[in-house]
């Protein structure tokens, strides 16, 4: 039974297929308005999410199925001590496909190894996005045509934000791609996305402190929060949550193509005064989000049925 764990399971020929579906969706939604008619998602969201549950709940709605929802342990068996493996025992006999966020790194493989219905990785702990990063691609495809030789940059939180771990394990497989590491250093990227994947590859890399410095030479900026659930101090938290604010002054020497992304929610890392400069590309890959989402419920589905 194939799932989705991390972005590293899908092939490069993989990704490039999914980017084809969703553009063809945009292109002729109709084609696609009944081709999950008669299945059901389940969404499993054991912690909180707007974008991405209510993205992978259009999207099986755009492709005329239906959804059972969990949100919160509070309001399921988990409460009562259930576990993971045994709720996705459980939703296997009423779904055909999970989507599922918990708060623990390797929670999603653990529903996986034990469900008989395709699980996605919504999010697991600090670990991995992969959705969010299928999402991230199609925006830096629409936006650039490609992906090759781009420098990427890296802002915030790139210790606990799974979303960057996930993005350059994917555009590591791409040519002549560079990475900017922009962050205090008690939020540096971990040493394990740096030894399995940058050093492994000798992918190009320089890390900063230094934001208005790097984004002269960046096509894509990629910003992120300081994410208070995953600090165990609130001092901490409160000292390094303003680290970085992306303001119009900021981006004077930025390139006039440069993509600025986001995975939201946005606290006050980029100001609003951004929001209707051309470059913003934030709310675009909410959208792109739900397109990719569904192109890749239509690819596990069918091979559950194969």
């Amino acid at each position: 039974m194939r799932s989705l764990i991390d972005i590293v399971d899908l092939s490069t020929d993989e990704l490039d297929e999914l980017i084809g579906v969703a553009m063809d969706i945009i292109e002729h939604p109709a084609k696609y308005s009944e081709s999950c008619k008669g299945k059901k998602l389940a969404t499993l969201f054991f912690e909180p999410s707007t974008r991405t549950r209510l993205s992978f709940e259009a999207a099986m709605y755009e492709l005329g199925g239906n959804v059972l929802s969990v949100t919160g342990g509070a309001t399921s068996s988990v409460a009562k001590g259930e576990s993971v493996a045994d709720t996705a025992k459980t939703v296997s006999c009423y779904a055909d496909i999970i989507a599922m966020r918990h708060p623990k790194e390797g929670a999603a493989l653990v529903a996986a190894n034990n469900a008989s219905i395709p699980v996605i990785n919504a999010g697991d702990g600090g670990h991995c996005h992969p959705t969010q990063t299928l999402a991230d691609l199609l925006t830096i495809f629409r936006e650039k045509g490609h992906f090759d030789n781009l420098t990427v940059g890296f802002c915030g939180d790139l210790k606990f934000g799974r979303t960057v771990h996930s993005l350059i394990n994917a555009l590591s497989r791409y040519s002549g791609v560079r990475f900017v590491l922009i962050s205090p250093e008690e939020l540096k990227l971990p040493s394990y996305v740096k030894n399995e994947t940058l050093k492994k590859y000798h992918l190009p890399y320089v890390q900063t402190t230094d934001l208005e410095g790097a984004i002269p030479s960046l096509d894509i900026l990629y910003m992120t929060r300081v994410q208070r659930e995953r600090f165990f101090n609130e001092e901490d938290y409160l000292r390094l949550r303003d680290t970085y604010i992306l303001t119009p002054d900021k981006l004077r020497q930025a390139k006039q193509d440069l993509c600025i992304m986001h995975p939201l929610p946005r606290v006050n890392e980029i100001s609003v005064s951004i929001d209707d400069d051309p470059r913003a590309c934030y709310f675009k890959q909410v959208l792109n989000g739900k397109y990719m989402r569904m192109a890749l419920i239509l690819k596990l589905l069918k091979e559950a049925q194969a």
